[in-house]
């Protein structure tokens, strides 16, 4: 990918519209001056020139995507015609012929022209047209638009995948329109990288814990074992990369983290007979980052662990979720000082340093690309430990992370199902069926006691009795509570 696009991945950021206006803008009608001033802000974060140069698709784009119909798609492509009569009429027709589901794809053309003046046009179209006036705010606009009934126009897909198709080719087949969807196409947005713009690490390089001198003993990981075999995937590397594809105890397995909504989760890729071999698309839905399979090129939901856009959608497919922990390198290598780690021998040149990527974005408590609904309980990038089981796939269950390091010992339960929550002094947490079990203690390391006064042994995979008794781990990630309650609006909270 565009080395310097990978560096917080603000390439998609909506300031990208008053970059486009005040870049070698010296003198500024009003609405550019207003444009300049809303994003200034935003603009903090990125460069002018990686904008212009990464999101700027060439006004040919139009000579280039064909019509599908006689009046939707065309008139679309030619509001960024290089030609000005062509974009004039072209946004004279859309206003005669006026449909709700004109608001999309404009807010998409909007997104990958550089034309100060057609920005203009195309906001005062909007507001024409809509009643609403948002300025020139497109998150706004999306947030609005979002929460609006109204029947998108059939040749939509087919136009998102011939207009991003003139970013990436291979983004043509996500938007096909004989695909099948389960979510709403105007709320999937073009993330601004290409096809593994970030790049998945695949069976990557590990070492021993005693090689890993480039981590400090407080340096975040993600921890994994598997029969046996201990993992551990530093945040600091997978925040260049956000999946890593690899066998542990020899089973496929994909860690995928999203950065933008702070999930780092564990899935199988084999289901049945098939292996499916996943990449990043490049797309967003929710502010959570879309998977794709290599084979049917179907859009994958990383918190949902399903497809959502593609053949594969409505076929009962549904990855399998595995244990992870968020810890520390320094407890996670007393707890298993056999675990391999990462090495920093990626194939790919990063500053690996700790806390270095996405810096500004886990700074503050904005997001990057906005989302329907927030749920103002927790602040938006609140840490969650979110609990979800396949039993009870309708019930989920979210428990603040501040909670749980004021309650290192917490039961709780799902329907009919009892588990423990058992968060260490580093706040690490993990979590454990408890069948009929009631834990009373915890040591804080790694010895419990029920209220029969038998001690348990806390291990990675599960909770081992004086009498031989196991209760095994059960799945659970981090995520920011925005995130998560965009995934889950139905979640139970826990704070």
């Amino acid at each position: 990918m565009f080395a310097a696009a990978i560096r917080f991945n603000f390439l998609y950021r909506e300031s990208q519209l008053s970059s486009f206006l005040c870049v070698n803008s010296s003198a500024k009608s009003p609405l550019e001056a207003q444009l300049c001033r809303v994003g200034f802000r935003l603009r903090k974060y990125l460069a002018g020139f990686l904008l212009l140069s990464l999101f700027a698709v060439t006004d040919s784009c139009a000579q280039t995507v064909g019509p599908l119909d006689e009046r939707f798609v065309p008139r679309l492509v030619e509001v960024i015609s290089a030609d000005e009569s062509t974009s004039a009429a072209a946004l004279d027709e859309l206003s005669a012929f006026w449909q709700m589901s004109y608001v999309a794809p404009l807010l998409e053309t909007i997104s990958l022209t550089r034309n100060r003046r057609r920005v203009i046009q195309i906001f005062e179209l909007l507001r024409a047209n809509t009643g609403q006036s948002f300025d020139f705010d497109i998150q706004l606009w999306y947030g609005w638009l979002w929460h609006q009934q109204y029947e998108m126009a059939p040749e939509y897909a087919a136009f998102k995948a011939r207009l991003f198709a003139t970013i990436d080719p291979r983004f043509r087949a996500y938007f096909s329109a004989d695909r099948n969807t389960s979510i709403r196409l105007d709320e999937v947005r073009w993330g601004g990288v290409l096809q593994d713009g970030i790049p998945p690490l695949r069976s990557p390089a590990m070492v021993a814990a005693t090689e890993a001198d480039y981590l400090d003993d407080g340096n975040i990981v993600f921890g994994i074992e598997i029969d046996g075999d201990a993992r551990a995937y530093p945040k600091r590397i997978l925040a260049w990369h956000e999946m890593f594809v690899d066998n542990i105890a020899q089973i496929p397995v994909i860690g995928v983290y999203c950065t933008l909504c702070g999930s780092m989760i564990i899935y199988e890729t084999q289901v049945g007979s098939v292996n499916y071999q996943m990449g990043t698309s490049g797309f967003l839905y929710r502010s959570n980052k879309l998977m794709y399979d290599r084979t049917t090129q179907s859009l994958w939901n990383t918190l949902w662990g399903k497809p959502v856009i593609g053949p594969l959608v409505g076929k009962n497919i549904q990855l399998k979720r595995r244990s992870v922990v968020t810890t520390s390198w320094g407890e996670w290598r007393r707890r298993h000082p056999d675990t391999t780690v990462l090495s920093l021998d990626t194939g790919y040149q990063r500053d690996y340093g700790e806390g270095v990527a996405y810096r500004d974005y886990f700074a503050t408590d904005e997001l990057m690309f906005n989302v329907p609904d927030l749920d103002t309980r927790l602040k938006n990038k609140d840490e969650v430990l979110a609990i979800i089981l396949p039993e009870y796939p309708d019930q989920p269950l979210a428990i603040a992370t501040a909670y749980l390091s004021d309650h290192q010992l917490l039961q709780a339960e799902i329907a009919a199902m009892r588990f423990v929550v058992v968060t260490d002094n580093s706040g690490a947490s993990r979590v454990f069926a408890a069948d009929s079990t009631q834990f009373v203690d915890f040591d804080g390391d790694d010895t419990l006691a029920d209220e029969q006064g038998q001690l348990w042994q806390l291990s990675e995979s599960r909770l081992v009795g004086e009498h031989g008794q196991e209760l095994l781990r059960l799945p659970a990630h981090r995520a920011f509570w925005f995130g998560w309650y965009s995934a889950y609006s139905k979640t139970r909270l826990i704070h």
